[in-house]
């Protein structure tokens, strides 16, 4: 029997927790689906919108090798995702172990036959980190820094 694996998330901002989760998914299944969570969904969610485009963050995602598949999130929950697709286990990182978030995945899932399992989540990178980064860079007065570098 063909194990299927399901990997949610906005991707947005792409780094090495994205990586690593992804890769660890592809190692405990035999067929691995990307979930790139839509930018409504997102903005739903979050309350922001991502920095790159669903098409582009699709892209990049389908680029890796191991990926079989990836599949644009439109709805905002799971299961519905799990009606569309139809996968055995569902991955997420550890950060959503014993949230309230993780405990709704885990009995909807369960209802299915679904296993949810995660993996490490990556403290040192997160997109949540990169968009402050990129905050701070935007923030500064990058004509002025040219030109004084240019002039020194």
């Amino acid at each position: 029997m063909t194990v299927t694996g399901y990997a949610p998330g906005a991707y947005d901002l792409f780094h090495i927790g994205h990586l690593n989760v992804l890769k660890h998914a592809a190692e405990h299944c035999d067929r691995l689906v990307v979930g790139v969570v839509s930018d409504e969904m997102l903005l739903q969610a979050k309350g922001r919108l991502p920095v790159i485009p669903l098409a582009e963050r699709m892209e990049i995602v389908r680029a890796l090798r191991f990926v079989d598949d990836v599949h644009a999130e439109v709805v905002p929950e799971k299961i519905d995702t799990w009606r569309e697709v139809r996968f055995d286990v569902l991955f997420k990182g550890d950060d959503w172990r014993g949230t309230a978030k993780g405990a709704k995945l885990e009995r909807d899932f369960a209802a299915v036959g679904v296993r949810v399992q995660y993996f490490p989540y990556t403290v040192h990178t997160s997109s949540t980190i990169l968009r402050r980064a990129l905050a701070t860079i935007d923030a500064q007065e990058p004509v002025g820094r040219g030109a004084r570098a240019l002039t020194s």
